[in-house]
């Protein structure tokens, strides 16, 4: 099984991104926001008793370095979150880019994949019957017809970037935890894991937004280095490539990892499962102001606007030093 050559320079327009810090930065909380609406909202509905942090997901690593609070009302509170029409139409999209491989190489075309998109949304709808709340204003069904069209140009925007005739995944969707020699577990989903004849293997994360800019873009970068991490400590093998394919604005951005770069990952994912245990041990969640508070689901929770947490579920000891339980947190 082998992977195309056209990537490589695809991968060279990674910096034509458009709009601004601010631009990126509303792409970002609608990905977020929906990211932690599926797990909060989920969580919400298992009617689990809060318990302590267990492992460490991309999502959640980010959750925490964003903002502390945040992380405590996705993981321990478990604060339901509404879903996104964004993160949704990613989800739809992800399903169509996972079932094309499916079928035979031959049939893998743009038309056949856009006309997946209403199936695949009608079979996220009978698992989550709450989504059609999307929609529940729109009797005509405009609004929805223009959602499905969005997502199928995205789906067809793909074809322009990747060959999926040329392309035989490995893996797709999977499923990947390891336990790091510290004990730290470490979990998460890779969208797509190609395997070259002489053994290289690349990893390919699907984003439905538009690529950041180079000094924005160390966040998506952080989550394709964790998977390569998790990779490397179950197979022995570091990733040959880590790729992003930016659906949004047609641009793919590639990033060949080594052995030092891991190592510092995994440093700092150890500095980060610290900071959170610290922070469950004592109770003190600290909320940290950014552009990104605009698109939070949780502002009438949060001090910074005005909000009060709920009680803290879990036992605490007292923070050393007599650090309040609340205020903001510095950079991890």
């Amino acid at each position: 099984m082998g992977w195309s050559t056209e990537q490589a320079e695809a991968g060279t327009r990674s910096g034509q991104s458009g709009g601004g810090p601010g631009a990126e930065a509303a792409g970002a909380g609608a990905e977020a926001a929906g990211a932690g609406a599926e797990a909060a909202g989920a969580g919400a509905r298992s009617g689990e008793h809060p318990r302590p942090p267990v492992a460490l997901s991309p999502s959640r690593a980010s959750d925490f370095m964003q903002c502390p609070l945040l992380y405590r009302f996705r993981v321990i509170d478990r604060l339901p979150e509404q879903p996104s029409a964004a993160a949704t139409r990613g989800t739809v999209v992800h399903a169509v880019l996972e079932r094309l491989f499916d079928a035979p190489a031959a049939e893998r075309t743009a038309a056949g994949a856009r006309a997946m998109v209403p199936g695949e949304w009608e079979k996220l709808l009978a698992k989550r019957p709450e989504l059609a709340g999307l929609f529940a204003e729109d009797p005509q069904g405009e609004r929805l017809a223009g959602w499905l069209a969005e997502a199928e140009a995205l789906v067809e925007r793909w074809f322009s970037l990747e060959d999926p005739t040329r392309l035989e995944p490995a893996d797709r969707e999977l499923y990947v935890e390891t336990v790091l020699e510290s004990g730290l577990q470490l979990r998460g989903f890779i969208d797509r894991v190609d395997v070259a004849p002489t053994g290289e293997v690349r990893i390919v994360d699907y984003k439905t937004g538009k690529a950041p800019r180079p000094q924005f873009a160390e966040g998506a970068l952080f989550q394709m280095k964790f998977y390569a991490l998790v990779m490397w400590r179950l197979r022995g093998v570091v990733p040959r490539r880590l790729q992003l394919v930016y659906l949004g604005s047609g641009d793919v951005v590639t990033y060949d990892p080594d052995e030092a770069d891991l190592r510092g990952v995994e440093r700092k994912l150890l500095a980060l499962w610290e900071a959170i245990q610290l922070a469950t041990a004592t109770g003190d969640w600290r909320p940290r102001p950014t552009k990104l508070c605009g698109w939070c689901d949780h502002q009438a929770h949060c001090p910074e606007f005005g909000g009060t947490p709920p009680v803290y579920p879990l036992q605490v000891r007292p923070a050393e030093g007599g650090v309040p339980p609340q205020g903001r947190m510095g950079e991890i």
